[in-house]
């Protein structure tokens, strides 16, 4: 990893701790918008912002989870998880907004693995939890996708990590 990547990752990672941070209360419950999710649709992008979104989302767990333990384990899981699913789609679809439509609904279906951690955590109902995060990633991710392709008509997110 070249030294511009590097960066470029680390300030993502703390972009998203910063945005995670301003929701905190929203982020963690069983009716999540977290904001921050949008970011996941960097990866669209390039596969190289997968280090800046995982270790946004392990260090936003970290510092500011009220169940650590758990959302180190299923919620940095379920980053990864979709965030290589969606690498790996991208090798059958070309298309911005295709991508970001994949990504969206990769992360959304997902949402099972946070339902399963608060299920565990809290004793929540699993599939009433399930959708109540996916809605919330959903929604969080539908409107990110606008976001970050106008965003990337500027800074062009393909060209900023080598």
């Amino acid at each position: 990893m070249n030294i511009r990547t590097l960066c470029v990752n680390g300030l993502l990672a703390a972009m998203y701790i910063a945005v995670s941070m301003l929701i905190q209360p929203f982020g963690f419950t069983n009716i999540q918008f977290r904001i921050s999710e949008m970011f996941n649709h960097l990866i669209v992008f390039n596969k190289k912002y997968v280090y800046g979104i995982v270790l946004g989302v392990f260090l936003t767990n970290l510092f500011f989870s009220p169940m650590v333990a758990y959302d180190l384990v299923f919620g940095v899981g379920q980053s990864v998880l979709s965030l290589l699913i969606t690498i790996f789609s991208m090798r059958y679809i070309k298309n911005m907004w295709a991508r970001m439509l994949v990504n969206t609904l990769v992360f959304t279906f997902t949402m099972f693995i946070i339902a399963f951690e608060l299920h565990l955590a809290f004793d929540l109902p699993f599939f009433f939890t399930w959708l109540t995060t996916a809605v919330g990633e959903f929604i969080v991710m539908l409107v990110g996708a606008p976001i970050m392709a106008a965003i990337n008509k500027r800074v062009q997110f393909n060209k900023l990590v080598g």
